[in-house]
């Protein structure tokens, strides 16, 4: 399916664009595109007033807010860098976006997401960044099961794995939502503004 419509209250969500992310190899498209692509989106919302959510994962030091679980890929405590979390330049530092905090692959649960989202009056989001098949597909799960329309701007992301990636776009997306492209959202964001 593709774009039908964007809410009058339509808010940008990105996921991860972070610097211990950003700087990751991604496929299809690189990240540089993605950031360039959510960068694009993001001056289009804050030029019409419209909400911008950056998302960023984070841990405590010692690992203790951290999903707990055993899982097959293993894992267990990572050290991160200094300033691996904070959100990237090129998005950073615009007083009216949200920023969100996670500790899961999703943006919703154990955050404030939702509550920022209802405040502002928001009934549909415009999806983009790392990874696909993971932060921004949970993201996407949650943001239709809290009852949102769900937008995914399918170029302003990508992932570790193609295949993944497209398993994402093919398969799950048209059951959460429409998929367009960067310029396909802007077109149609700014045609109803």
């Amino acid at each position: 399916m593709s774009l039908s419509t964007l809410d009058p209250r339509t808010a940008l969500v990105v996921i991860d664009l972070q610097n211990g992310i950003a700087g990751a190899p991604g496929t299809p498209h690189t990240t540089a595109d993605v950031v360039q692509r959510c960068v694009r989106l993001a001056e289009v919302f804050r030029e019409h007033d419209a909400p911008v959510v950056l998302v960023r994962v984070s841990f405590a030091a010692d690992g203790a807010d951290a999903a707990p679980g055993r899982t097959s890929a293993g894992g267990g405590r990572r050290e991160f860098p200094e300033g691996w979390d904070r959100i990237i330049d090129e998005l950073a530092g615009h007083p009216a976006d949200i920023v969100v905090t996670k500790r899961n692959w999703g943006a919703f649960h154990g955050t404030d997401l939702d509550v920022q989202l209802r405040r502002r009056g928001v009934t549909q989001i415009v999806l983009g960044g790392i990874a696909t098949s993971l932060g921004v597909e949970s993201t996407a799960r949650a943001a239709h099961e809290h009852g949102y329309h769900v937008t995914l701007a399918t170029d302003a992301m990508t992932d570790l794995d193609a295949e993944a990636h497209r398993n994402s776009l093919e398969r799950i997306f048209p059951r959460l939502g429409e998929t367009g492209t960067t310029d396909e959202v802007v077109d149609l964001f700014e045609s109803t503004r």
